[in-house]
């Protein structure tokens, strides 16, 4: 099955007689929603999922680092944060992990980060990559492990981040809701 069929295979289109003009869509777990107005053809439809799916994949694009880029800000964020001290041998993403965001083997010096934290926030990476930086330096989950941790700002609300990914994965999906906590539409793409 070519990629485009696959990711075809994975929209769900939600009309709305609201929705007079534009045009949106999002990622929601492993498929992707696009939100149309209800008047629109078939053929109209068709289109513009087209055109959206292409949309988020130029975005997701933009946003993923390559693993020499992870080795790169790796070394910032030891530089900024740990006083240059965590110095991997190797960063890079894998697709086996789907039950924790990275892993360290301290005794080689390798970070591995899950293709699940691929266009997450910035500042979500930055705390993972930080965290498995941690445990080059002190590999249990011990008060010295935190103590590097406090360094970075944005910690708490990273792990709050993750919590709510793992969170809302056990959420059943609820059919044509289209509102997150805040009750304001949520979309990662629109046009109109």
């Amino acid at each position: 099955m070519p990629p485009e069929a696959h990711d075809r295979a994975r929209v769900e289109v939600r009309r709305s007689a609201r929705r007079s003009r534009t045009v949106s869509a999002y990622r929601e777990g492993d498929r992707t929603v696009v939100l149309i107005p209800a008047r629109m053809s078939h053929a109209e439809e068709q289109r513009w999922v087209a055109q959206m799916l292409e949309k988020l994949a130029a975005q997701e694009r933009r946003r993923i680092l390559g693993d020499d880029a992870l080795m790169a800000r790796a070394r910032e964020l030891s530089a900024a944060y740990l006083g240059d001290r965590a110095r991997p041998s190797q960063v890079r993403w894998v697709t086996n992990q789907n039950s924790r965001w990275g892993s360290c083997t301290p005794s080689e010096g390798t970070i591995r980060l899950s293709h699940r934290l691929q266009g997450m926030p910035e500042y979500v990476l930055d705390y993972v990559l930080l965290h498995e930086l941690a445990h080059l330096l002190v590999p249990d989950h011990g008060p010295g492990f935190w103590a590097l941790l406090e360094a970075y700002p944005r910690t708490e609300r990273a792990r709050g981040y993750l919590e709510g990914v793992v969170s809302a994965a056990r959420l059943p999906h609820i059919p044509g809701a289209r509102h997150g906590a805040s009750g304001q539409e949520d979309p990662a793409a629109s046009c109109g």
